[in-house]
């Protein structure tokens, strides 16, 4: 793990202004610590030698003051700077974690419970990094360095000390985070897999409770959340014992100085005002490395998480073609998908003509929900092809292929909001007597109507509070207002009734006229409403 990833710099670009203001602000710190010190051991050697009394030192007294102001102000600026920057870093990732987890498709995207982790408590752990962290790197870098070269025209002897002692701090440094890195990570992968579990067990909580697995789960991420708790535990205790070991280290240095300033200044090989300069600036030289140190931990998780989000980032996306979306007779030639820890399904061909209303049919497992993927853009043949007008989609523009394809999934989401907003998913600009015709099309409108509010009734996520024959006619209702050449259904009457079925049908049949409409059908009455079968069997060729 970098104290600083490059590729932080690279894909968030606030982070490169930030990190120049730091820069800034950390050489105007170095120069108020100098000019502090100066003017400290200039007073107290007037008073102490000279006798001076207040009304000579006043000036410098003034002086030390407005030092002291400034330090304060630029210690603000710092502040302000890394609570607006790790905001606009934050922003930047999230939204191009999320824009290239929706490139990437359902495919080859992480699961839903990591990105959902990574985007939210993965990338707000980044303010520790930001606010604590880099501040101090960006002093241990240039605050050392800009002290020595003001001690060592002074004292020649301390600044060699400081100079020999001052690597061994970040060699400690490294060792320590050789042994927590790895704790670290282990953390944050816990964390993930306890999110994504928990995740998994919300959605499928009323399966869960019929089947009586339900108490069975809480102990399973009772377990989870103590084996996350006891690593955090760990990693806390490493936290602590690491500074510990740098504060040591950094205080032993400061000593060592101390001694040596002192045995020169009673043989009288040393001024009081040297030794008093170098004595002030001493602990200031070691206190970035010991800071980097001790925030080190705080800011780990961040980094732990920011990586695994460059992870994803730098995933590979499918290559994209660009010609503009064909027309024509949809030909599956011999194509072959193959699924992860899964046989591959045989070779299929067929062929969808203009216009025509198909049921792809077959054993459950066959390759028909796999067929719609591959139409979609979300899955890809590992062999054959798949041409549309007599072009490969592989060579088509993937958006703009979508923008003409309507698509009713097995299992529909419906989106937190009103019932208007999820019918509209595909064309937000529909207006609401565009949104009841699909609604009533669908079938949905009846029920819709009951609501209290009718359409401008809110759901929560996957349609919470409507039943599932509900929800599917909602969805059905987006797709009849998507108003696309090209259908794809995959079980469009799941969860219906047989009256309310027949429905259905009659309006898929209508809506279907001038269109291509695919669907995955194993029910009677869709197979009755298709123009043809296209069965899916070892040697699917139609």
């Amino acid at each position: 793990m970098k104290p600083l990833d490059p590729r932080l710099l690279r894909h968030a670009r606030a982070a490169r202004t930030y990190l120049a203001l730091s820069v800034a602000l950390g050489a105007a710190l170095a120069a108020l610590l100098v000019a502090q010190a100066t003017l400290l051991a200039d007073a107290i050697t007037d008073v102490y030698l000279h006798g001076a009394d207040l009304r000579r030192i006043a000036p410098a007294l003034g002086w030390l003051a407005a030092v002291v102001a400034a330090r304060a102000a630029v210690a603000w600026a710092q502040e302000a700077a890394a609570a607006r920057s790790a905001a606009a870093v934050k922003h930047q990732l999230r939204a191009r974690l999320l824009a290239h987890v929706a490139a990437l498709g359902p495919a080859a995207a992480p699961p839903s419970g990591t990105v959902a982790t990574l985007a939210t408590r993965g990338l707000d752990a980044l303010d520790a990094y930001f606010a604590r962290y880099l501040p101090q790197l960006v002093l241990a870098a240039l605050v050392p360095v800009i002290l020595l070269v003001r001690v060592a025209p002074a004292d020649l002897v301390a600044a060699g000390t400081m100079a020999v002692t001052l690597p061994l701090i970040p060699v400690f440094m490294a060792l320590v985070g050789l042994h927590t890195e790895a704790a670290n990570k282990r953390q944050f992968r816990l964390l993930s897999r306890l999110s994504h579990h928990f995740l998994d067990v919300v959605a499928g909580l009323p399966t869960l409770r019929v089947f009586g697995r339900a108490g069975r789960q809480a102990q399973v991420i009772a377990r989870i959340s103590a084996e996350q708790r006891r690593v955090t535990m760990r990693t806390l205790r490493l936290a602590f014992l690491s500074s510990l070991v740098l504060e040591l280290l950094a205080t032993l240095s400061v000593a060592l100085v101390a001694v040596g300033i002192g045995l020169r200044l009673v043989d009288g090989r040393l001024g009081l005002a040297t030794a008093l300069l170098v004595l002030i600036l001493a602990p200031e030289v070691y206190l970035p490395l010991r800071q980097v140190g001790a925030n080190y931990h705080a800011s780990a998780e961040g980094l732990a998480a920011a990586a695994d989000v460059f992870a994803v980032l730098e995933t590979p996306l499918p290559e994209r073609g660009a010609a503009p979306p064909p027309t024509g007779v949809i030909r599956f030639d011999r194509m072959v998908v193959r699924h992860a820890g899964r046989p591959p399904l045989p070779p299929f061909s067929a062929e969808v003509r203009p216009g025509e209303l198909v049921a792809l049919t077959g054993p459950s497992g066959c390759g028909k929900s796999t067929a719609l993927s591959v139409l979609m853009g979300f899955a890809t043949p590992q062999s054959g092809t798949v041409a549309v007008g007599g072009t490969d989609l592989s060579t088509v523009d993937p958006d703009g292929w979508r923008r003409g394809v309507a698509w009713l999934p097995q299992r529909p989401w419906l989106f937190a909001g009103t019932i208007a907003d999820n019918i509209r998913l595909g064309a937000p600009e529909a207006d609401d007597a565009a949104v009841r015709s699909a609604a009533a099309r669908a079938g949905a409108l009846d029920f819709v109507e009951a609501l209290p509010d009718g359409l401008g009734a809110r759901i929560g996520d996957d349609g919470a509070g409507l039943s599932a024959g509900q929800r599917q006619r909602i969805a059905l209702a987006r797709v009849f207002l998507r108003d696309a050449p090209l259908v794809l259904l995959d079980e469009p009457t799941a969860g219906l009734d047989a009256a309310t079925e027949a429905g259905i049908l009659a309006a898929i049949r209508a809506h279907a006229a001038g269109r291509t409409v695919i669907l995955v059908a194993h029910r009677p009455a869709l197979l009755a409403a298709a123009d043809r079968e296209i069965p899916l069997t070892p040697a699917a060729v139609s």
